[in-house]
């Protein structure tokens, strides 16, 4: 019998890598017979089986003003740790509400217990998770002392408390073997490496007037040399390096385009590569593909990815220079579309996907003659490039499949119901309430918010 199962993060929307890889689960669950619903601040999935909190975004107001406070501080002040309580005790009737409306069975949460983006809703989430002893898989795209903004933080005690959390009845999933070992050096937990991955044996249907129409709207010809760098505009994403590339091949008709945009971290660097393009005489371009609808009004969340599907289709090359990445996503979609890769050799590449085989081109931190010159014969030897890309695909579709967390999903699932009691039905008392969000007026950076009576939940 299939299980309901509740999928919890700040944000379930765009392409972001928490939002594509909790779509591909979901996709994997459905298969296996079990029922997916969503719970977040910012939400593309279908309807009526989502629930909207927007207090849980963690570009919220309130959560904006908690992090300018806490984070890059090395102390709190009690107003701090009162809000922080406040918006955790909102969040936790979120949450109940959601448990109880869709009688969920097991919880997943995608990355809200991994890096303290919003510590309120972990600290909800931990707690919940605690007092209902509810079956959970804890799924860590990455932690917050692999990103150097959380170095400095007035909340230590909070990021021992859920940043992960012990938790009897909870079962801790990485996406590297790096994050795996981190995880039981510093916490002491054991984790199930599940890679990202891709449906290598299905098969992404482009509607051939939508990808018309945006190679149109971008100005990109036929006979135009395009490379792709399918990442958001950050600086850890390396995109320097594909602006020298293009310099170095200096075609008349080249053109790079950048997918993603910026924003998540600021707007600094994306202004910076833009004049270092100006520069260096690169037609660069930018689709900034944006975050879906907020509603949860999409029913097929497959249609916000047409426009980077068919940037990859038509692409002839694609740059991948990160300098660090929980996984990597545009790799496998790369290798996906058959197209050749520039790869940057970061951390979890080198460890848990380069001894796999992949024929790619690489480097290491520095873009030298001699990826110059490869690069130059992929793009004018087109047997070179069948065979590579050929190459590439099998071993991505023996290794990262869908099938691989099908059955790594399978092995948690049973251990989880061997382990732990059932979630507690809803009850008749529960099942006719109706909880209305009320939604926390902005809140100015140099402001403090006001009594906790603003962010009580109604009951009727």
């Amino acid at each position: 019998m299939g299980l309901n199962i509740g999928m919890v993060s700040t944000r379930f929307a765009g392409l972001d890598g928490v939002s594509l890889e909790s779509a591909k689960w979901a996709e994997v669950l459905e298969s296996m017979g079990h029922r997916i619903y969503w719970l977040a601040g910012e939400l593309d999935r279908p309807l009526k089986r989502s629930m909207l909190v927007p207090e849980a975004h963690f570009q919220s107001a309130l959560n904006g003003w908690i992090n300018e406070r806490v984070l890059n501080r090395n102390r709190r002040s009690p107003r701090s740790t009162t809000v922080i309580h406040e918006l955790r005790a909102l969040l936790k009737i979120r949450l109940n509400h959601f448990l109880d409306h869709f009688q969920i069975d097991v919880l997943i949460v995608e990355n809200a217990l991994a890096i303290p983006m919003h510590i309120p809703l972990g600290l909800a989430l931990t707690e919940v998770i605690a007092e209902r002893a509810l079956p959970s898989i804890l799924h860590h795209h990455d932690f917050y002392w692999e990103r150097a903004r959380y170095a400095e933080n007035a909340v230590a005690d909070f990021l021992r408390t859920a940043f992960p959390p012990t938790l009897p009845s909870a079962e801790h999933v990485v996406i590297n073997s790096t994050a795996q070992r981190q995880l039981a050096y510093r916490c002491g937990l054991s984790a199930t490496l599940i890679p990202n991955v891709m449906d290598f044996e299905g098969s992404i249907e482009l509607s051939p007037g939508s990808q018309r129409d945006l190679l149109k709207t971008m100005g990109i010809l036929p006979e135009d040399i395009v490379i792709l760098q399918p990442t958001r505009v950050i600086q850890r994403k390396g995109i320097e390096h594909a602006v020298d590339l293009m310099r170095a091949l200096e075609p008349s008709n080249g053109k790079l385009v950048v997918s993603h945009a910026a924003g998540d971290e600021g707007l600094a660097y994306a202004d910076w590569i833009k004049r270092y393009a100006a520069k260096s005489r690169v037609d660069l371009r930018f689709l900034e593909i944006q975050s879906g609808p907020q509603n949860g009004a999409s029913p097929d969340l497959a249609r916000q990815y047409q426009k980077l599907w068919a940037l990859y289709a038509r692409c002839d090359f694609v740059t991948f220079p990160s300098r660090q990445e929980g996984f990597g996503n545009a790799l496998l979609e790369a290798i996906y579309f058959r197209k050749p890769v520039l790869v940057n050799r970061y951390e979890t590449f080198v460890r848990d996907i380069e001894p796999l085989g992949f024929d790619l081109v690489t480097m290491d931190g520095l873009l030298d003659e001699d990826q110059i010159g490869e690069v130059e014969h992929l793009l004018s030897c087109s047997e070179r490039r069948a065979a590579m890309t050929q190459r590439n695909f099998e071993i991505a579709r023996r290794h990262f499949s869908y099938r691989q967390v099908q059955s790594r999903l399978n092995v948690i699932l049973e251990k989880l119901a061997a382990t732990t009691s059932p979630a507690p039905a809803v009850t008749a008392r529960r099942a006719h309430r109706k909880v209305i969000p009320i939604k926390p007026a902005p809140v100015a950076a140099d402001s403090q918010p006001e009594c906790n009576h603003r962010y009580t939940c109604h009951r009727y």
